[in-house]
């Protein structure tokens, strides 16, 4: 049995330490999502809280063959949607990925030219329109297959081809726009 059908199992028997496991598997993918997602870290901390409790609370009514994952990206996902119907939003904006650290080999130069390049991108996601950049961190941020992403999203596979092609696209034209721009 693999690990996620032991998680829906023990959420469905309301097992003690279900709700641990599924968090200790989950809890940095949810967390990465939202706070890309989201306006503020505060913003991201809010929804994250109110996602876990949702699963908490909700977590016995999966059906035994339930996909944890996209079942909890999709509680994350309306979490965020519902705070921005409810205009709850921060006053500024968080940028979709965060500056990585530069492997120690790494000239100097070279990584600052890497650092330059990823906030150009952190910058052209944080325009993007919620649909394009929620696609796009699914996608290629969490990597997750495009079934589970139209699963999440509620859209089928071939909505989610043409909104990914016109994400890409609107992406590629914040970033020649502004070949230069560093936040």
């Amino acid at each position: 049995m693999d690990v996620d059908r032991g998680l829906v199992l023990a959420l469905r028997r309301k097992e003690p330490g279900a709700l641990d496991g599924v968090y200790r598997v989950y809890r940095e993918r949810i967390w990465r999502l939202l706070a890309r997602l989201a306006w503020s870290r505060a913003e991201a901390e809010d929804l994250f809280q109110e996602t876990w409790l949702a699963v908490a609370r909700h977590g016995h009514k999966l059906r035994e063959d339930s996909n944890l994952g996209v079942w909890l990206y999709t509680i994350a996902r309306n979490k965020h949607r519902n705070s921005l119907r409810s205009g709850a939003r921060g006053v500024g904006r968080r940028l979709g990925f965060e500056r990585l650290p530069i492997a120690p080999s790494i000239a100097p130069d070279e990584a600052a030219d890497i650092n330059r390049e990823l906030g150009r991108v952190a910058a052209a996601l944080a325009r993007l329109p919620d649909a394009h950049r929620e696609v796009l961190l699914l996608c290629v941020g969490e990597r997750l297959p495009r079934a589970e992403v139209a699963r999440i999203l509620g859209i089928s596979e071939e909505a989610l081809r043409k909104r990914l092609s016109r994400a890409r696209a609107a992406l590629d034209v914040l970033l020649d726009s502004n070949p230069a721009e560093v936040p």
